[in-house]
């Protein structure tokens, strides 16, 4: 795999320990700033909604660069916000610095996945996916408790400077070893150009599909902490190794995932949303013994936002590889992301603390349901028996290629 792509990973890392870092950092930084801690809540919303509706515009903003110089001008702007946000003298100020972070993070996702496919060959692109969507899932397994440890020990303020810090060393490192590039063809074109694919129905069965393959799993993940505490019992100190094991869980799947993800599609799609509609809806039903829910929940972790390289191939095959389609396609990610802990914290109220399981298995099924117009075109499209094929035991075969014009 080259290098660069693992450096694309770097980068992914730190743009996804900066999204994390306010939920681990929401008590310190509510003093800090004369925040509430629902405040603090709505910075992790404003950065999710930025990527979804700002990542796009700024990816369109950076078309008519090459590809090295748009993630130098993304790492720059996503660095001038995340020291905003280690400077904040105010909530206004911090509110601000995520709306920009949030925006930067989304466009170099796009950009990062389409160089990292454009420098691999197409039977490996699935695994080059699988390696940038490691940072996401490490940000997930390190990031996140990394964070947190920082700034009980050296204040909040001390978590985003080091964040700033790994996206500097990512910057460099992606100055000095990725490899000059001309833009793609079809990249930097006007407008109405780029807005072209979009009008293709499928790309958005398949935008739908990754939003509800991403909504499943952070329906159950954005809850996990208090059903595992308040539910099945586990003590405060004890679930934070839980979501380090959870976070191993999706590093193991993302590479299984990246493996498969080039020859069956489809395939590992349907799957991973069949299982997770298994442990979600297993998790939900026993949740208050220890042993089952940590079973699914790994279950969950395994076969969850694992499937970001099958969601990621199938997009660009559907669509292309450009930054512009990534970029909405992360968007869509996002949005799942919203629909996932918003609706889940809405069944919640209503519901109690299994509700957001529950939720998560009925998003699954949905999934499932998006799946079935390319399950039917695949069997539709496999080829029929020969015609003149024999019968068993029958006489010789008759070799068909004498009847292909």
């Amino acid at each position: 795999m080259p290098r660069a792509v693992h450096l694309m990973a770097l980068g992914v890392f730190a743009m996804v320990t900066s999204e994390f870092a306010v939920a681990g950092l929401m008590p310190q930084m509510a003093d800090g700033l004369s925040a509430t801690i629902p405040q603090i809540g709505y910075l992790i919303t404003a950065f999710a909604v930025a990527m979804a509706a700002g990542g796009p515009f700024l990816t369109i903003a950076v078309l008519k660069l090459r590809p090295k110089p748009a993630l130098m001008v993304l790492f720059a702007i996503f660095l001038v916000g995340n020291l905003l946000a280690a400077t904040a003298p105010s909530y206004p100020i911090m509110m601000a610095a995520r709306i920009i972070t949030g925006i930067a993070a989304q466009a170099f996702f796009g950009v990062a996945i389409s160089l990292a496919v454009r420098l691999t060959p197409p039977q490996s692109r699935g695994r080059a996916i699988a390696v940038v969507m490691n940072g996401l899932m490490v940000g997930t397994l390190l990031g996140l408790p990394l964070s947190t440890l920082i700034g009980e020990h050296l204040g909040w303020r001390a978590a985003f400077w080091a964040v700033s810090a790994v996206a500097a060393l990512a910057a460099l490192a992606t100055m000095i070893g990725v490899p000059r590039l001309e833009r793609a063809e079809g990249d930097g074109g006007d407008f109405r150009q780029e807005m072209r694919v979009f009008t293709k129905p499928k790309l958005w069965l398949v935008f739908a599909t990754s939003t509800l393959i991403i909504g499943a799993t952070f329906s159950a993940f954005s809850y996990l902490n208090p059903i595992l505490t308040q539910v099945t019992g586990f003590s405060a100190g004890t679930v934070p190794l839980l979501l380090i094991a959870y976070g191993a869980a999706t590093v193991v799947g993302n590479n299984i995932v990246g493996r498969l993800a080039d020859r069956h599609t489809v395939s590992v799609q349907l799957w991973g949303l069949a299982l997770n509609l298994i442990f979600l809806t297993g998790f939900a039903l026993l949740a208050h013994l220890s042993i089952p829910a940590v079973v699914l929940m790994l279950g969950i972790g395994l076969v969850g936002v694992t499937m970001n390289p099958a969601m990621v191939t199938r997009v660009q095959r559907t669509g292309n590889a450009r930054p512009l389609v990534n970029t909405v396609h992360s968007s869509f990610i996002t949005l799942g992301v919203i629909i996932g802990s918003f609706a889940g914290g809405m069944a919640i109220d209503d519901f109690g603390l299994r509700a957001p399981l529950w939720l998560g298995a009925g998003l699954a099924a949905l999934g499932i349901l998006t799946l079935v117009p390319d399950l039917i075109r695949r069997s539709a499209a496999k080829p029929a028996p020969a015609p003149n094929a024999p019968a068993a035991g029958g006489g010789p075969a008759v070799d068909a290629r004498k009847h292909m014009v």
